[in-house]
């Protein structure tokens, strides 16, 4: 059975590194020039999942953000000429990952709540929980 769902529980307050998370979700954290949960949606990506739920909570609008259209950032990269080129690629191409959804956990109430938060988005189909903070580095694709 092909898993297409894909459920990211980054709704915790980031209390292990703090103070680095005081004001930057633990999910943005930068890995060399992306963010750890960017790592996390290609994985999801590149193993067949065409749908992600990302559940987050309060001062975490940097993810949603990140994975969003960027129109004002996109133009200026557009009028660098050929030396902005790469980068406008990259920003149009993260937009474009996946169907990507969000949903804010109301409460910070624990993995499982978030997990059962996302109840209506799997309905009763199979799908993947992907943890917005750990990122393993491999060749093949780990889910899916």
């Amino acid at each position: 059975m092909k898993i297409t769902k894909a459920v990211i529980p980054a709704a915790g307050l980031g209390t292990r590194v703090l103070p680095a998370t005081k004001a930057l979700p633990k999910e943005m954290l930068p890995i060399v020039d992306k963010p750890a949960i960017q790592y996390i949606v290609e994985e999801a990506v590149h193993s067949g999942i065409t749908d992600i739920l990302i559940i987050t909570n309060r001062g975490k609008d940097l993810i949603e953000d990140h994975f969003d259209r960027a129109p004002e950032l996109e133009a200026k990269l557009a009028d660098g000429g050929d030396a902005k080129r790469k980068s406008l690629d990259e920003v149009i191409r993260i937009s474009r990952l996946a169907n990507l959804y969000f949903m804010r956990q109301k409460e910070t109430r624990g993995l499982g709540h978030a997990v059962g938060c996302a109840r209506s988005f799997v309905g009763n189909e199979p799908f993947a929980v992907l943890y917005g903070d750990d990122v393993i580095i491999g060749d093949d694709p780990a889910c899916g």
